[in-house]
């Protein structure tokens, strides 16, 4: 590895200004310039299926300018409060300068300043540390612990809201678990993504492609979605449930309301009950590994249940339950309501709470998968974030569209960089039913 620069190096100014992300919906571009004149880029994604526990994206919210969707208050909040607050510190010392602009804030979900405008700054500090010591970011943020090349759940099928709710279950998703090496993953997925693409063209099911790169279909069940799946993994050569195992994000706040699950795609309304046996008969009978969000946040006695039933063989993933939030996981923890943990930064709002809920997360002996948002931008931060923190997952959206791509081709820089001490682990971070 590179050796890093020794000295402190003080931060000169910081600035912001408001670029796009995937979707072309404003978003936050942070700058921060050191006084020997090395510079750290970020920008902040966005989520469009939000978590109610979530810190808050600023946006100005007039109809007049980008439908509501600008950045402008948190970009000046940047430039008026945090920039003057943090010139001249030491750009090394991170966790210090993430709480600086905590207490600058002032709230619980950083709503006064914007977890858009910290979270951007944060990021950027994080680069312009790495860069200063002449460094890869994944070295920078751990100091060099992180050597885990993460094993990659990719969006095969999108829906939710990634797709206009043309089906109601929002990732359907691969993970390969018989692969050996990362780029293996990448080969397997490219197979199995084209040809799913050619299944879906055959049928006449293929209405484009959703937020995060997945194919945009034409169902009329949630259950047929599977069919096609699971016959696009064994037309591309592989063996479901073996070398390829299903991963699903149900994101089910987004149709749980009033104690009850809405599926409009099949006008159907079920009690609480009656949703669990769904989802449970769902991974009964197809080789699901991991499953996210499979209820809403506030339906805690069916995370409870559903763990303690299947918790041993499938990944239990609480993204919209934990919110990347410390407390929220250990809460989670002390009521065993799932095994595992999204990740996502901007959901906290700084780099060092996020690093805290990976260490949390791991020190509790859950799986940690960090993840993209739908409204993604060319930053690859996430990528360099898994291999730090020697996440061991990694899920950024499918095997299409650039900013998606960024991310799994950062992967095998990362690969590269890392040459012989790099790892990887593959199907075994999964639960005991696909060792």
């Amino acid at each position: 590895m590179k050796k890093s620069k020794k000295g402190s190096a003080r931060i000169k100014t910081i600035d912001a200004f408001q670029v796009f992300d995937s979707r072309g919906n404003p978003t936050l571009e942070a700058e921060v310039c050191l006084e020997n004149g090395v510079i750290g880029r970020a920008i902040v994604p966005s989520g469009a299926s939000t978590g109610q526990f979530e810190a808050l994206e600023l946006r100005d919210g007039n109809p007049l300018r980008f439908n509501g969707k600008s950045v402008y208050r948190a970009v000046e909040n940047v430039k008026q409060y945090i920039a003057p607050a943090l010139k001249g510190h030491i750009v090394e010392e991170q966790e210090k300068l993430d709480q600086l602009m905590c207490e600058l804030d002032g709230t619980s979900n950083k709503q006064h300043l914007g977890a858009n405008a910290i979270l951007g700054v944060s990021m950027a500090i994080a680069r312009a540390k790495a860069n200063h010591r002449n460094i890869p970011l994944f070295v920078s943020l751990t100091e060099g612990a992180g050597n885990l090349l993460p094993l990659p759940e990719i969006q095969i099928i999108g829906g939710g809201v990634h797709s206009g709710g043309r089906i109601d279950i929002q990732d359907f998703m691969i993970i390969c678990t018989g692969a050996g090496s990362y780029n293996e993953c990448m080969e397997m997925t490219f197979n199995v993504y084209h040809t799913c693409g050619e299944l879906l063209k055959k049928s006449g099911r293929l209405a484009g492609v959703a937020d995060e790169g997945g194919y945009w279909p034409d169902f009329e069940k949630n259950e047929d979605v599977f069919d096609t799946l699971l016959e696009a993994i064994e037309r591309a050569g592989y063996q479901p449930g073996q070398d390829i195992h299903l991963s699903l994000d149900i994101a089910a706040a987004e149709f749980y309301e009033d104690g009850r699950y809405h599926l409009r795609l099949e006008g159907k309304s079920l009690t609480s009950d009656q949703f669990y046996q769904l989802i449970a008969d769902w991974c009964r009978t197809y080789p699901i590994i991991s499953i996210e969000d499979p209820f809403g946040e506030s339906d805690t006695s069916n995370w409870a249940k559903f763990t303690a039933e299947f918790g041993h063989s499938v990944q239990i993933v609480g993204d919209d339950l934990f919110t990347t939030d410390v407390e929220r996981v250990k809460i989670g923890y002390s009521s065993q309501l799932a095994n595992s943990v999204l990740i996502k930064p901007n959901q906290i709002g700084t780099v060092s709470e996020t690093l805290a809920c990976l260490r949390q997360t791991k020190k509790f002996g859950w799986n940690p998968v960090v993840s993209a948002r739908s409204g993604e931008t060319e930053d690859a931060f996430i990528a360099h974030l898994a291999v730090a923190a020697n996440a061991g997952q990694l899920k950024v959206g499918s095997f299409s569209r650039s900013e998606r791509i960024v991310k799994w081709n950062e992967i095998i820089r990362i690969a590269r960089y890392l040459n012989s001490e790099a790892r990887f682990k593959g199907g075994s971070i999964l639960p005991i039913g696909v060792q």
